[in-house]
């Protein structure tokens, strides 16, 4: 009886112990991280109604439902130009934003902005700058752990008055910012600096003759009605927007789960961020001809290339920066420009006619 009471007992002991060690040695990556999103986008935006969903709901999906992901738009976590700084300190845990907001804070990837570099479409652009990125590894972006690059693509001017030629733009007032701004004013242009939801009001009054800007603008902020050309100048503009998480909350995840965020935010980069401005900018920019009576204006092989002849100044001043700061400006410069002619000539047929 004795001998079957310490058996029974040895049994309970080792059940216990099992039990303990599989507690004890068990994956941390069975319990649920929860992360927040910080961004700048009203929740009416694609942003936030099309790319966030579907990149929390393929994250969610691939990690079993251990990570979880919550979105909060409209700068309710940190404001636009601090976004990225806020990702740094942990305000968020993942931010998306512009590295333009915090001009000077990018050098290296002021790059992907310059002018005189053709981009057709946001899938040239965003592919150019994520894979660019990925190959300059810029020191700039090492204090947290990028997750993609997307991007505007390509800026137009949308005017009141018809633009064919550098001759007609002289001494016009367009609205611009940053770097399009300085870009304008090369060019002979008079840039006028002000917010997009300014703008409306300034092309109706005369204030301004146009604006430099995606067409997604002709829309979505109605500009179709105090705009009556719009000039295709893939060559002028480009804007990059980074998603990115906190540099300690990606390293205190496991390997297991970084491998599955890595792979299902690829997969949502290319199926679904690379064009999410072609289909806002696609869609307004054939609305505006259609429906409101835009006319198109396709600039000569000859007058874009005095467009670009012109601009050259900037890419000189640029890479005259990077060899200050030690780095080789026309490597970059070059890297930029060759893999903008590979995904011009793979993407390249998806521009609204």
């Amino acid at each position: 009886m004795l001998q079957k009471k310490v058996i029974i007992t040895f049994i309970l002991i080792s059940l216990v112990g099992i039990i303990i060690a599989v507690v004890a040695f068990s994956p941390k990556s069975t319990s649920t991280v929860r992360l927040n999103l910080a961004h700048f986008f009203p929740a009416t935006h694609p942003v936030e109604k099309i790319l966030i969903p579907k990149w929390i709901e393929a994250v969610e999906e691939a990690t079993g439902g251990q990570v979880k992901v919550t979105s909060y738009p409209g700068e309710t976590l940190a404001k636009a130009s601090d976004m990225y700084s806020g990702v740094v300190s942990g305000i968020a845990d993942i931010g998306i934003s512009c590295f333009s907001y915090t001009r000077g804070r990018f050098p290296v990837l002021e790059v992907f902005e310059l002018p005189g570099i053709t981009y057709l479409n946001s899938k040239v652009s965003s592919k150019v700058a994520w894979e660019g990125i990925n190959r300059l590894n810029p020191e700039e972006v090492q204090d947290t752990h990028l997750l993609m690059t997307f991007t505007t693509g390509p800026g137009h001017l949308l005017t009141r008055v018809p633009i064919r030629n550098l001759e007609d733009l002289k001494g016009v007032e367009i609205r611009a910012t940053g770097l399009s701004a300085k870009t304008l004013q090369v060019l002979g242009a008079v840039p006028v600096a002000m917010a997009q939801p300014e703008t409306y009001e300034a092309l109706s009054r005369g204030i301004v003759k146009g604006n430099l800007s995606p067409s997604e603008v002709l829309q979505g902020w109605r500009h179709a009605e105090v705009t009556s050309y719009t000039t295709i100048t893939p060559f002028l503009y480009n804007t990059l927007f980074f998603m990115t998480v906190n540099l300690d909350t990606w390293n205190s995840l496991s390997p297991n789960l970084q491998k599955a965020i890595s792979e299902a935010n690829q997969r949502v980069f290319e199926e679904v961020a690379i064009g999410l401005w072609d289909d806002q900018n696609n869609t307004a920019l054939n609305w505006a001809v259609s429906e409101k009576g835009m006319q198109k204006i396709d600039l000569s092989p000859a007058e874009t290339q005095r467009w670009i002849d012109q601009v050259v100044s900037i890419q000189n001043e640029y890479t005259a920066k990077m060899d200050a700061m030690g780095l080789d400006g026309k490597a970059i410069l070059n890297t930029v420009k060759e893999l903008a002619d590979k995904y011009n000539l793979e993407y390249g047929d998806n521009i609204p006619q």
